[in-house]
């Protein structure tokens, strides 16, 4: 059974930083695609940045390039998301995903495996 449990969430300034974790169990996905979404009050949810985790390949929305990086640690089979530059709009709730295979898609349809999700929280 997988189970992915992220972690790091948290409120800060505008500006600030934050990391996420995201820790997944039971199979590998060592071949296959980790990211993130996020959901923001009465909007839907959204892609954020994913990472091939074999090749370490990784793609972001337009609107956090040069802000996020996403990186991740094989051994450990998980994944972070460094956040900085915050900003208001930036809140959210964070859900890391995994899929098993190796293409990056921009779609929730497209991850089987969903975390319960991590509060982000900006101030101006």
């Amino acid at each position: 059974q997988v189970q992915l449990m992220e972690s790091g969430g948290g409120l800060v300034q505008a500006g600030g930083s934050l990391r996420l974790s995201c820790a997944a169990s039971g199979p590998t996905f060592s071949r296959g695609v980790m990211g993130w979404f996020r959901q923001a009050p009465g909007k839907e949810r959204e892609f954020v940045t994913a990472i091939r985790m074999s090749e370490g390949n990784t793609y972001y929305a337009d609107d956090v390039k040069g802000r996020f990086t996403i990186s991740r640690d094989n051994a450990r089979n998980t994944v972070y998301l460094q956040m900085n530059g915050l900003k208001p709009e930036d809140t959210a709730v964070y859900y890391c995903v995994a899929r098993e295979s190796r293409v990056i898609i921009t779609i929730t349809a497209g991850y089987k495996y969903w975390g319960q999700g991590t509060q982000v929280t900006v101030s101006s």
